[in-house]
């Protein structure tokens, strides 16, 4: 049965995820959101297709670890015959003055100890599951071919042990590279150990310029190399997750798409990223999002901006469901798209202005900001202005109702706040000091409309909803976390959102019924929140027992069971590495404590 003990592989160009005995379960051909070739992992409770693997004669464990600080997935598997080791990875290093990030897989087998009998499987289908390969030979390759689209497997072990799936004995070390239909005319053996190196290389000397906290610096490392992985060097984008439709809980239909790039997820993504020191990362999806600001006011679409993009061009953001898979462990259905699109969300002005304003005070970035782009700031501004009591479907993208959100106002309060910082940067005094007037009076009624009469702060203006995105407040400035209706709303909170130590987004029931699973994100919300607030042991305690929940490799989704504490939703999800990430930052100690202080 599918599980999201899975580790994942990747270069920025491509992604892989694999099971813990090393089968690659989800994979989209030639790019981070192309057509799953590898779509096990959606393939019901026992796939047949779908998938790359090894088999181990009398296989009796199985263990699984990256390379210490990079991005390679180490499978070791015992058998009755005897040992193999399993290296996957996506090459990624500095080549020809670039960086060589091919659509390309990677597996290197060896045998560790004795002789193990395996069986090479390789089965993509096309479409979604809903054709399977047909297949050609060449001298040292096989083509898989779909209606549009071509797959290639160059190795050096048989290619009709590998065609008829027949078991051979692993005598030495063999390479299965997967990828574009190209010609691979290096030796394979000595290809695939040349790449290993240098991507081993690639990804240490990436880790080492980081900057990571004190603490817990393992973990971080983990999310950070994570959070890479779902960036897309070609555009810049940043996806929500690698995967679509594993559901948010066992049943739900709450399946969805996050094979995109959210705006919302910018500021929280950019904090994170130049928090890590991650700078050409943070600078490319700032530049992404930079251009979405550009487009739209040029465009004249700023009113009517959409929530998320395709993370290239050539991808279609309508939501269809699609029946040639049964979807994860069966719960269907399985969707490509995302609805969300068409969604008026409002907090998106403030997602824009607030990740563009790096530009105007980060001095590290070659493009800074100017008059030019304060000018195309200002359209934004003036939307926010416009939008910020206006009702839309709220950071959780509810489908059938709208309402005026308290969070999407305090985002259209901070983008009109922060174009007064900006204007007063760039030397125009006089319209700072209107935007900042605006956002004055903005900021007094979300506070008087959005306080309860028990002095907490309701997700919804108006009436009372206990929403986890009121913990989110102090961080975009909208009041300090030492205020009264601060300490309510996370009083609040304690009592009506926190299940066995996870923090649930609401509890009343929306368009799908009552939610039943955690949402990882607002549990590290509320763990900054206590932080920021003195309850540092608890913060801690919760903070751990996070930790606690991680796969076996050190990665998140995006929900969990607060009764089992087993992950569920999209994997890896970006916010939830985001989210671990600046919880570490906020809690560890500094280098000076923990190397000189400690008692």
């Amino acid at each position: 049965m599918s599980s999201l003990d899975l580790g994942v592989v990747g270069n920025c160009s491509i992604a892989s995820l694999i099971d813990r005995n090393g089968r690659h379960v989800w994979h989209g051909l030639g790019r981070l959101d192309g057509d799953p070739v590898f779509n096990a992992l959606l393939g019901g409770k026992d796939p047949q297709t779908g998938f790359m693997d090894v088999v181990v004669d009398g296989m009796k464990e199985s263990r699984q670890r990256y390379v210490p600080n990079t991005a390679i997935l180490e499978t070791t598997i015992d058998g009755a015959g005897g040992t193999a080791r399993i290296w996957d990875f996506a090459p990624r290093f500095r080549r020809f003055g670039r960086m060589f990030r091919p659509p390309m897989l990677v597996r290197r087998l060896e045998p560790v100890a004795g002789r193990p009998r395996i069986t090479l499987r390789m089965r993509p289908t096309f479409g979604y599951g809903a054709h399977k390969s047909r297949v050609t030979v060449g001298s040292n390759h096989i083509r898989y071919y779909g209606d549009a689209s071509v797959l290639r497997l160059t190795t050096d072990a048989s290619l009709n042990y590998v065609m008829h799936e027949t078991e051979f004995s692993l005598d030495r070390p063999l390479t299965l590279i997967v990828g574009a239909d190209e010609s691979i005319t290096d030796n394979v053996d000595q290809l695939s150990r040349s790449f290993l190196s240098e991507t081993e290389v690639y990804w240490q000397g990436w880790v080492r310029d980081l900057n990571i906290p004190f603490d817990w610096q393992v973990a971080v490392i983990r999310a950070a190399i994570t959070l890479k992985l779902c960036s897309y060097e070609d555009t810049g984008a940043v996806l929500a997750a690698l995967t679509t439709s594993v559901p948010e809980a066992a049943g739900t239909v709450r399946n969805w798409d996050y094979r995109f790039t959210w705006l919302r997820d910018a500021f929280f993504t950019v904090t994170a990223l130049n928090r890590l020191s991650a700078t050409r990362t943070m600078e490319s999806y700032v530049r992404f999002i930079v251009d979405v600001v550009e487009t739209g006011s040029s465009r004249g679409e700023i009113h009517n901006v959409a929530p998320l993009f395709p993370i290239a061009p050539g991808t279609d953001t309508v939501e269809r469901l699609i029946d040639s898979l049964p979807g994860y462990r069966g719960y269907g259905p399985v969707r490509i798209g995302n609805a969300a699109v068409g969604q008026r969300q409002n907090d998106v002005y403030g997602s824009m202005v607030l990740t563009a304003a790096q530009m105007f005070w980060d001095e590290r970035l070659p493009r800074q900001g100017d008059v030019e782009l304060y000018r195309q700031l200002c359209v934004v501004g003036n939307e926010a202005h416009r939008a910020a009591l206006t009702p839309d479907a709220g950071l959780w993208e509810y489908r059938e109702r709208e309402e005026v959100h308290t969070f999407s106002a305090a985002m259209c309060w901070a983008a009109q706040h922060r174009l007064g910082l900006i204007a007063r940067r760039v030397g125009f005094d006089a319209e700072s000091r209107e935007w900042l007037a605006k956002a004055g009076v903005l900021r007094q009624e979300i506070l008087q409309r959005g306080t309860t009469s028990e002095g907490w702060l309701s997700g919804v203006l108006d009436r009372d909803m206990a929403d986890a995105s009121s913990l989110v407040l102090p961080e975009i400035g909208l009041l300090r976390s030492d205020d009264p209706r601060f300490h309510a709303t996370l009083d609040m909170v304690s009592k009506r959102l926190v299940k066995n130590g996870f923090l649930m987004r609401y509890v009343e029931a929306d368009d799908f019924g009552a939610p039943s699973n955690a949402f990882l994100l607002c549990t590290f919300w509320y763990i900054d929140a206590l932080a920021s607030v003195g309850r540092r042991e608890e913060a801690l305690e919760l903070f751990n027992n996070v930790l606690s929940r991680r796969n076996h490799v050190g990665l998140l989704s995006e929900d969990l069971d607060p009764r089992t504490g087993e992950l569920w939703g999209n994997f890896p999800q970006t916010y939830s590495q985001v989210g671990l990430i600046l919880s570490a930052m906020r809690l560890s100690r500094s280098w000076e404590e923990g190397l000189w202080h400690a008692s």
